[in-house]
């Protein structure tokens, strides 16, 4: 069921609370909704400032909670970075995280964003989803 799109996922303050260098209690829903999404064929990236010992701890912390990631801090498992030849941005369809404009929804509401493909816009200093946006009639010769 795989359907090769990638997301990743932040660790701190977006799986779990943020109390790094130690690991936070697990966000609501994040778990549930990640094993949702990996069932529904969607490849789990873990994007993370974490490294060493505090990255291996967050792995085994997700995997202790069912979650085993299809890269870590990768655009793909195995991936050698090479700063000569590659760029660091990493090669994802979505990016979660709580540093995201506007902040963190929620998972529920994260879920629902990638089901619905809602796009966003800024206006302002608001953040809205173009689908929950009034559509504007047009005017002219045939509408």
């Amino acid at each position: 069921m795989l359907n090769n799109k990638k997301i990743a996922v932040d660790f701190d303050g977006t799986i779990v609370d943020d109390a790094y260098p130690a690991i936070g209690k697990a966000k609501i829903f994040a778990f549930e909704t990640l094993k949702r999404l990996q069932m529904e064929g969607y490849r789990l990236i873990l994007w993370t400032y974490r490294h060493g010992k505090t990255l291996d701890e967050a792995v085994e912390f997700c995997k202790q909670n069912g979650i085993e990631f299809y890269a870590v801090n990768s655009s793909f498992e195995g991936e050698v970075f090479d700063s000569e030849t590659q760029s660091r941005k990493l090669d994802a369809d979505w990016f979660i995280d709580d540093r995201n404009l506007g902040g963190f929804p929620g998972w529920g509401e994260i879920y629902n964003i990638i089901q619905e493909r809602i796009e966003f816009r800024v206006e302002g200093k608001e953040v809205l989803a173009y689908s929950k946006l009034k559509k504007e009639k047009k005017k002219g010769l045939f509408w």
